[in-house]
């Protein structure tokens, strides 16, 4: 089965450029024109990648991504013409996994969606675990499922993902960079403090008090670390 992309975007004349483009790259194609109408979107057509403008009427990209990553894992690649690293990262510490500025290359664009789709279908290296488990946080790689004390946690893919390689590192201390090319599988030059973000969201999920973590530590300097020895 062809994957399917849903593009959202405002202008007309880059829907059905990207639709014909894209139908042509063997995909399978649906489209929006603002947040609202991609949010009843995903309802219908389960896609399994989004094409995310931000600038857009009725609900912007960044509303549409709030709403969007309460229930849906899937990756979202923006559509910008921002070019304000500021932008940037408020897409990618929202849950994007990754961005194009507009006027942008239609190869480039097929690239990153195969690149994105790729990383995430990627099956497992040997060896690494299925059920991850430290301090009453268990993630579920096969179910896709995060439970902190026995208690279901819904997670961004990115946040998921990022957590994954926190506990996998047995309390090392990761830099923000590779944790930023672990989540991302590019890393962005330059906004490395993306990743600071997505720790505050993730903290915001799991941790009993997220001004005192007691789960994902800061290494003021370096990085971050998850503390294993939690009982």
């Amino acid at each position: 089965m062809p994957k399917c992309i849903l593009v959202v975007d405002d202008e007309e004349r880059i829907r059905s450029l990207l639709q014909a483009y894209l139908t042509q790259e063997g995909f399978r194609v649906v489209m929006a024109a603002n947040g609202l109408e991609a949010l009843a979107e995903v309802e219908l057509e389960h896609p399994d990648l989004v094409l995310l403008d931000i600038m857009m009427p009725e609900m912007d990209g960044y509303e549409f991504i709030r709403h969007y990553s309460r229930e849906h894992n899937e990756p979202v690649i923006l559509l910008t013409a921002r070019l304000e690293e500021s932008d940037k990262i408020v897409g990618l510490e929202l849950g994007a996994d990754d961005y194009i500025t507009k006027p942008f290359s239609l190869r480039e664009l097929t690239a990153r969606i195969r690149t994105v789709l790729r990383r995430i279908g990627k099956s497992m290296p040997a060896g690494a675990a299925n059920l991850l488990s430290a301090g009453g946080v268990v993630l579920d790689r096969d179910a896709y499922l995060v439970t902190v004390q026995d208690v279901p946690v819904a997670l961004t893919r990115s946040e998921f993902d990022l957590l994954a390689a926190l506990i996998t590192a047995h309390g090392r201390t990761l830099s923000r960079m590779q944790l930023l090319d672990f989540v991302q599988g590019v890393a962005f030059e330059g906004i490395e403090r993306s990743i600071d973000g997505h720790i505050k969201n993730l903290r915001a999920k799991i941790e009993p008090d997220p001004r005192n973590p007691i789960y994902i530590e800061t290494v003021y300097g370096v990085g971050y670390r998850f503390i294993t020895n939690r009982v």
